[in-house]
């Protein structure tokens, strides 16, 4: 139509009807709305749609400009000011000229002030990634999630292995730091789960793998023969930058969501054992594992093949038995049998137990307990000195393990029933002489409710009835069926009959 500019929309829809053979020049442009002779320019190139940039305001500026004066200079000197700070120094430069309705329009001269005269920005480089070129693992802390095990707090991290090509992923529940044990373990079962070995394996600058002393990338002794032995080449991103490990940290986030949200479903965050916790995490890898499928089966034939054997993923320690039948790890006291005082044992170290060695056999196994910061810890086992302790009950009474030695649950109920008037011998051998009855006939729950019920009902038991509450009443004997022979069977080892 004369006189009427066309829009950009319909010289679009001009140029799309050209594309059709069947219709002419005239039809197109008849189509979009304008005149032939304007379709003749657009096909010469003479037509022009864009508006030229307005250069004049179309309302009065607010800051009139103060934000020049006063607030620009800040920011020349400071970029990382906010908006809302520099707000509050306009309302003290010009009072009673702004309201809180014009610290939007702050914001958004700010913003294209940055845009224009800010500093530059660092860039983040997308990366292309190979399938088997790189796995990467790190740990997270899972204790915003409120864990509880059997009712008491669950504090500990997960340790997230990850290919970054497929986005397969391995967790592992940590119950202690990042230590290169938990490291070991979880790269190594991560290897094997998935089938085969990377190229490199990337992590953060763990203690535990590289010798962050050192100006250069230096490997712990350890780490670097656990690498030489799957044939993977280690690396770290550079200290203090985050996002070169983005294809874990993101990761991070998106698995404790899945795990906050099947906890919601599940309608509790308390766990019976922590076997049971570890099954529900595992079930929750397994579904992140099937949306990748197609990429892991592609990615998996590329992996290097694994090595004959696992190696080793504990660290060794000597110790000697001391007289108090304890010995000490990694500042934390265990208890040991007696029989094994004045020895020297090899101790296996794993992320979760101790592994006890007397020479070339295996003595023991402990649950391995940590000590928190800087303090020391115990793990004390009544079973291991109980039978000692019965030949000298009064030893009990001050004994630095006392409180250790009393098992958690209804003994520790019972105990502090028994010394709410104070500390006695008596109360101290009938607690001994309770331990040794629970030992010897493996009843430690029950004889724990019974004694306890009993005395909250003020008939405390004696250790006599306390035995023949927990003692076997009858003994059931095997039925053994024998064959009686004839004496004339035995003439064979006389030499035959006499006459």
């Amino acid at each position: 139509m004369s006189g009427k500019p066309i829009t950009q929309e319909q010289v679009n829809l001009y140029m799309s009807y050209q594309k059709n053979p069947k219709h002419s020049q005239a039809t197109s442009a008849a189509m979009a709305g304008f005149s032939e002779r304007t379709a003749r320019r657009i096909d010469k190139g003479e037509h022009k749609t864009k508006k030229s940039v307005r250069e004049y305001r179309t309302r009065e500026d607010p800051f009139n400009g103060l934000f020049e004066q006063y607030l620009v200079p800040l920011l020349e000197e400071n970029p990382a000011l906010h908006p809302i700070t520099l707000f509050d120094v306009l309302l003290e430069k010009a009072p009673n000229q702004f309201e809180q309705s014009h610290l939007r329009t702050l914001q958004r001269r700010v913003k294209k002030w940055r845009a224009n005269h800010g500093p530059e920005q660092e860039v983040i480089f997308l990366q292309r990634h190979i399938a088997g070129d790189m796995s990467i693992s790190d740990y997270t802390w899972m204790n915003k999630l409120n864990i509880t095990l059997a009712g008491e707090r669950f504090e500990h991290k997960l340790y997230h292995y990850r290919l970054v090509y497929s986005g397969w992923t391995y967790v592992q529940v940590c119950l202690g730091g990042e230590s290169f044990e938990s490291l070991s373990s979880g790269l190594q079962n991560a290897f094997w789960r998935s089938g085969g070995v990377p190229e490199t394996h990337r992590t953060d600058s763990l203690s535990a793998a590289f010798n962050n002393h050192s100006e250069k990338e230096v490997l712990t002794e350890r780490y670097r023969k656990l690498c030489k032995h799957y044939g993977v080449k280690a690396t770290r991103n550079n200290k203090g930058v985050a996002h070169e490990n983005g294809a874990i940290e993101s990761a991070h986030g998106h698995l404790k969501r899945k795990i906050d949200q099947q906890l919601l479903l599940r309608g509790s965050r308390d766990f019976s054992s922590l076997s049971d916790y570890e099954s529900f995490i595992n079930g929750i890898v397994s579904k992140i594992n099937r949306h990748c499928k197609t990429r892991f089966d592609e990615e998996r034939s590329l992996l290097q093949p694994l090595p004959t054997r696992r190696t080793n993923d504990f660290s060794e320690l000597h110790v000697k038995v001391t007289s108090s039948s304890t010995i000490s790890v990694k500042r934390v006291t265990y208890t040991v049998p007696s029989r094994l005082i004045g020895t020297a044992l090899l101790v296996h170290i794993y992320d979760d137990k101790l592994v006890l060695f007397y020479g070339h056999e295996e003595t023991l196994t402990l649950k391995r307990v940590y000590a928190q910061r800087a303090s020391r810890n115990r793990s004390v086992d009544y079973h291991h000195v109980i039978h000692s302790l019965a030949k000298k009950p009064n030893a009990f009474r001050s004994s630095m393990l006392r409180d250790d030695l009393i098992p958690a649950g209804d003994f520790t109920l019972l105990w502090e029933k028994l010394t709410t008037d104070g500390l006695n011998d008596a109360d101290c051998r009938y607690m001994v002489d309770l331990l040794v009855l629970a030992d010897n006939y493996d009843c430690e729950a029950e004889l724990g409710r019974y004694v306890l019920n009993r005395c909250e009902s003020k008939q405390r038991p004696s250790i006599k009835q306390c035995r023949e509450y927990v003692r076997t009443d009858s003994v059931e004997l095997p039925i053994i069926a024998s064959l009686q022979h004839s004496l004339t069977s035995y003439d064979c080892l006389v030499g035959g009959l006499h006459g």
